[in-house]
C-alpha cells in the first residue's frame, strides 16, 4: 500500500482545501496532517532575532494512504491540479513498501 507524503507551502486554507480534496477521492481512507518534528531554534545573536517568523506562507505536511499505485497517481494528479489553481507549492514523497 503506497504511502504518500505531501509538503504544502501555503496558508491554512490552502492546506485544508487539499486535505478536503484528498478525503473526497475514491479509495482514500486515511489522510493525516503530521506535525513538524523539527524544532525551530531562534538564535538570539542572529541578524533575524526578534523578527516575526510568520511573514511567509506556512508549511503543512500530510500523509495519505493509497490502496494501490494507480490511486496514488490519481491523488498526485488531483493535488497538482488544485495546487496550480491555488498557486501553492506541493512536494511529494512516496513510500511504496509498507
Amino acid at each position: 500500500m503506497p504511502l504518500l507524503r505531501l509538503r504544502i507551502t501555503g496558508n491554512e486554507n490552502d492546506a485544508r482545501a487539499i486535505g478536503n480534496l484528498l478525503s473526497s477521492l475514491e479509495g482514500i481512507e486515511h489522510v493525516e496532517e503530521v506535525a513538524d518534528l523539527m524544532p525551530h531554534m531562534d538564535d538570539s545573536d542572529s541578524s533575524s532575532a526578534g523578527l516575526p517568523d510568520d511573514a511567509g506562507p506556512g508549511v503543512h505536511e500530510l500523509e495519505v494512504d493509497a490502496p494501490n499505485a494507480s490511486t496514488a497517481n490519481k491523488v498526485r494528479e488531483a493535488v497538482e491540479a488544485l495546487a496550480f489553481d491555488l498557486d501553492v507549492l506541493v512536494e511529494f514523497e512516496t513510500d511504496e513498501e509498507r
